[in-house]
């Protein structure tokens, strides 16, 4: 093995044009190289074809990249793929310069992983896939644009200019956080066989768990105890959450321009219950600091309640024209108002205020302001205590969506239900997560408005930005179905319409909705007025 080692060392100074030391890593079963300065620990399990491919990278890293990088507030994902688009962009590199290189990089790749397998270390080994072997093709939507924005880096900048490929890192580094990839750094290992352990590029700092003890454990297999501090538990909270049904419904293709029968799954669910005792107590002193709001009474015209004595109408009031002929008999100036016609009397209306439950609404406002979860909450309470003075029958539903297989719709008060402690305390549990899937909650909205009794029934969605999911990336496909299911209520008697707190939201809006049927409200504080307002508007319309 010294021989072998030896002649590594010297194909390791060719490269380099520096002395390198090789050895052998202990315990080193499964275990990937490890770089330490300019010595090369390989593992003994490896063969020959492999320890060249090791030497080769682990040259790379020394003529291309700056070593021990501090880490700053970069997550263990973030740390993952930047170190593996790095390691792209040095054997690119190494390759330009030596190009018989590139075929010992190719072959050492790792096997292609499963197609359906979405964990984060097949997508990262699709990806260094994609990134070595130009002609190589890939379905998914995250492979490919790490190839494209590579490449237009590298056309753009150049492989030379570090930076910018940690900016791509980064952006890479965030759809897969968007996309909900899990992330265990105890157990992920570089996909790349060849691949060190990329301890050489980066600073830990005062990290818990040192450089070197992280690389033992990984060489051996074996992980650290979890750590025990008597914390809350996981910030999801779904596994608290209590499941009231699942149904199916159609969404449209607009490419195919026909609807896919049974695409999607909504679930019914009440919010986690976790913390919902201060949930109730919190909302109720929120209540108490707000002001009322003005709700118009709705009422439409109504044959069955006629006005008498009216100076024109579609009839005539007998018993005025029988007063007019006594008068005239007495010589006396008759009243002329002798019609009548239908007055306005309260008309049934059934409203449901649909609110956009996903990530984004915790984001919070200008300055440091209220989220537009909080003001969506205490808007919806307003609404509600208006409801006596306003609207018959009011319902509030929130929703968000985890893929088409997963839309999470709750309903946090019933129609006609008054607003007891119980729905307060439910509408201040609920928290935003997950993306906006805005075609199958209206479907699943209207459907409940289908057993609402007759009358003037509506929808009314508030969200703060277009529709959106993780496994849709075609930017008008969500917006297309959204605006299909608008006219699939519609036909069914159900009116939409949209308060949009976005800026930029007038173009898919009214692509959706229609010109009539949205606002937008710039300013998220100003939301509970235009509830208020538009809620109104959709119980008086005809």
């Amino acid at each position: 093995m010294k021989d072998s080692h030896a002649s590594l060392a010297l194909l390791a100074r060719g490269l380099a044009g520096v002395d390198m030391q090789v050895r052998p890593l202990e315990r080193s079963a499964g275990a990937r190289a490890v770089l330490v300065g300019k010595r090369l620990l390989l593992p003994a399990s490896a063969d020959a074809r492999l320890h060249r491919a090791m030497v080769a990278h682990a040259v790379a890293h020394l003529r291309h990249s700056v070593p021990a990088r501090p880490t700053r507030t970069l997550k263990p994902m973030g740390v993952a793929v930047v170190s593996a688009i790095e390691d792209a962009r040095v054997e690119r590199l190494l390759s330009r310069d030596f190009p018989g290189l590139h075929g010992w990089f190719a072959g050492s790749l790792a096997p292609p992983p499963d197609p359906l397998d979405l964990g984060f270390a097949a997508l990262v080994s699709r990806m260094d896939r994609m990134l070595m072997l130009p002609a190589w093709q890939d379905d998914n939507h995250w492979v490919n644009k790490a190839r494209r924005l590579f490449d237009e880096t590298a056309a753009s900048a150049g492989l030379e200019d570090y930076d910018a490929f940690r900016a791509i890192a980064s952006i890479l580094a965030n759809d897969l956080g968007q996309m909900r990839v899990r992330f265990d750094p105890q157990h992920y290992v570089v996909p790349a066989p060849y691949r060190d352990d990329n301890s050489y590029l980066w600073d830990f700092g005062d990290a818990e768990t040192p450089p070197e003890e992280a690389i033992a454990l990984q060489q051996s297999g074996a992980r650290p105890p979890p750590a025990d501090n008597g914390g809350p538990p996981p910030e999801d909270g779904a596994e608290l959450e209590l499941e009231l049904g699942r149904y199916s419904y159609p969404e449209w293709d607009r490419k195919l321009e026909r609807l896919r029968p049974d695409w999607c799954t909504v679930i019914e669910k009440l919010p986690a219950w976790q913390g919902l005792g201060a949930a109730r107590e919190q909302s109720s002193m929120s209540h108490e600091r707000l002001a009322p709001l003005a709700l118009p009474r709705a009422r439409h015209l109504d044959r069955t309640h006629r006005l008498r004595r009216q100076w024109e109408g579609d009839d005539v009031d007998l018993n005025a024209a029988i007063e007019v002929l006594v008068d005239r008999r007495l010589r006396l100036r008759p009243d002329p108002r002798l019609f009548m016609r239908p007055g306005k009397a309260p008309r049934p209306s059934s409203v449901l205020v649909l609110l956009d439950l996903s990530e984004s609404v915790n984001d919070p406002g200008h300055d440091g302001a209220r989220s537009l979860l909080d003001i969506e909450k205490q808007a919806a309470l307003m609404l509600a205590d208006a409801n006596a003075r306003g609207i018959d029958r009011l319902a509030i539903h929130g929703f968000s969506s985890n893929t088409r297989a997963e839309v999470y719709y709750y309903r946090l008060l019933g129609f006609g239900k008054p607003l007891e402690a119980p729905s307060r305390a439910m509408i201040g549990a609920v928290r935003g997560r997950y993306s906006t899937r805005i075609g199958a909650a209206l479907r699943h909205a209207a459907s409940h408005l289908r057993a609402e009794p007759s009358g003037q029934r509506a929808i009314l969605l508030v969200t703060d930005g277009a529709p959106a999911d993780i496994d849709v990336h075609d930017p008008h496909y969500l917006i297309e179905d959204a605006r299909m299911a608008v006219a699939e209520a519609r036909e069914a008697g159900v009116r939409t319409a949209c308060i949009a707190v976005d800026g930029a939201a007038d173009t898919y809006v009214r692509r959706i909705f229609g010109w009539r049927n949205y606002c937008i409200a710039d300013d998220a504080r100003s939301l509970p007025a235009r509830l208020a307002r538009m809620s109104a508007r959709l119980a008086a319309a005809n």
